[in-house]
């Protein structure tokens, strides 16, 4: 069982904080799998990066309007190149993590069996925003995703599905511009996955202080007002795993001290004991689909391990 992480990269074809990722990569290399869709092979300069790039027939002509065929072309890639892999996290070249390593396994290993995606209500005028062309499908599916998330394989092969059985539909959507904000919500609620999706946001953005009209603000500078929004942030959003946009400027302490120090990415005593049940269970049975004899056999064992630290103080 793995995780796809999913890129996109445009414009100079670097990954802002490679380095940071490379690192916090490492100690999970043994469950993730990378893939990384881009617009100008020869604009790669990072070896690294080009070892990860898709094949270019999966490639395709995208824009700032219209990224869903490079959603669509990581989809169907990391779904065949590996049939281990189970979540798919969708991400950009200015993403980094913003939790420990070891959190992340533990989220992964706690949550494979649900997709995690924050989705609402269209929150925009659809009489005058074209955007998603959602006044012209019915009231249900007046949906808006964030765009950067985490699906479960399962969803995964439902989106695929669509698109290519939906084609009218879909292009209908695309067509109104900036449909990776809306599609995905309408199809998981067309295939009636969306209620048990969980809704939470995966990747922290602060819109409250816009770079530009159309971009959250970006993380550049080691200041004090950031590293309380993000704390406020991953204290609000217990499944939050990443930060965007984060400039290649940005110290690499600033993410450290909050990936490797803080303690709201870190795992307490309990998740910990919890980690390594399910540690044990993946690496014994190799399985991910008996969720609920796994949940049983993990709780059990936090029960005992914790029934033991007990004593021990006790005594």
């Amino acid at each position: 069982m793995k995780v796809a992480l999913c890129f996109i990269i445009n414009y100079d074809h670097v990954l802002n904080k490679e380095d940071i990722w490379r690192e916090w990569i490492e100690p999970n290399k043994d469950i993730i799998n990378i893939y990384v869709y881009y617009k100008d092979f020869n604009k790669i300069k990072s070896p690294w990066l080009k070892q990860y790039t898709l094949p270019e027939k999966y490639i395709f002509s995208t824009n700032y309007y219209n990224i869903i065929p490079a959603y669509i072309s990581l989809m169907e890639y990391a779904k065949i190149n590996n049939k281990e892999n189970q979540w798919f996290c969708f991400l950009t070249d200015s993403c980094c993590p913003i939790i420990s390593p070891l959190r992340f396994r533990y989220l992964f290993y706690k949550n494979c069996n649900k997709s995690i995606m924050h989705w609402s209500h269209s929150w925009w005028n659809i009489q005058f925003h074209q955007r998603a062309n959602l006044k012209l499908l019915p009231l249900d599916y007046h949906l808006a995703n964030d765009p950067w998330f985490i699906l479960r394989r399962e969803e995964v092969n439902s989106i695929i599905y669509f698109v290519k059985t939906q084609e009218k539909l879909t292009n209908l959507i695309c067509n109104g511009g900036l449909a990776n904000e809306s599609l995905f919500a309408i199809i998981l609620q067309c295939k009636n996955r969306l209620k048990n999706t969980i809704c939470a946001i995966t990747h922290i953005t602060d819109w409250s202080r816009m770079t530009s009209s159309t971009s959250p603000y970006v993380f550049a500078k080691n200041k004090q007002q950031d590293q309380t929004f993000i704390e406020h942030e991953l204290k609000k959003h217990p499944y939050a795993i990443f930060i965007r946009k984060v400039a290649i400027k940005l110290p690499n302490k600033f993410l450290q001290n909050f990936i490797y120090e803080n303690p709201l990415t870190q795992l307490n005593w309990m998740e910990y004991c919890h980690l390594s049940a399910l540690n044990c269970f993946y690496k014994s049975f190799n399985v991910f689909y008996i969720f609920n004899v796994f949940h049983v056999f993990s709780l059990v064992s936090l029960c005992i391990i914790s029934f033991g630290f007990w004593l021990f103080i006790k005594v």
